[in-house]
């Protein structure tokens, strides 16, 4: 019987220090948020010859969001977001976005999904060369929005309001 129990002693000491272990090694890895980006311009024009989508006007601010795991939203310079498509092993570059293009014509609103690629920056302008994958791009509008779809980056320490509310920040990258 003594040997028994000291089996079963050491088997659950075992399966603790493997399950202690496990957990230690997930909580050592990096969080990684999904983070989703919104731009707005002035106007656009596309050019169906060419596939290339130009926002003029643009803000020279992109907006960035996420609420998994944690619930971060904040803004960076447009600057800085343009090189997404050439920076990282998982970059824009190798995986590009699908973007929802939304504007307004009248009372009507009008979507269009294209995937984004080779975006371009001259001033306010902002260029990319798209992929139509539903809807019709219209030639041009006015009061644009482009929704862009996620990509996963590292949780990194970030400039947020509110340290306190560890469940939301807002941030900022200049």
């Amino acid at each position: 019987m003594t040997s028994r129990v000291q089996v079963g002693i050491a088997v659950s000491a075992t399966l603790t220090a493997v399950l202690l272990g496990m957990a230690a090694a997930v909580a050592d890895e990096p969080k990684k948020a999904d983070f989703l980006f919104v731009q707005s311009a002035d106007s656009m024009s596309y050019d169906a010859a060419d596939n290339r989508l130009t926002l003029k006007g643009v803000s020279p601010v992109t907006v960035f969001f996420t609420d998994r795991p944690e619930r971060i939203a904040g803004n960076m310079k447009t600057t800085k977001f343009v090189p997404f498509w050439s920076e990282g092993d998982d970059s824009f570059k190798s995986y590009p976005p699908n973007a929802d293009i939304s504007v307004l014509e009248g009372k009507e609103l009008k979507q269009t999904v294209v995937e984004l690629q080779d975006p371009k920056l001259d001033g306010d302008s902002l260029s990319y060369t798209v992929k139509v994958i539903k809807g019709e791009m219209p030639e041009s509008a006015t009061e644009v929005a482009v929704f862009i779809d996620i990509i996963g980056r590292p949780l990194t320490p970030l400039s947020y309001a509110g340290v306190a509310r560890r469940t939301y920040r807002r941030a900022f990258l200049y």
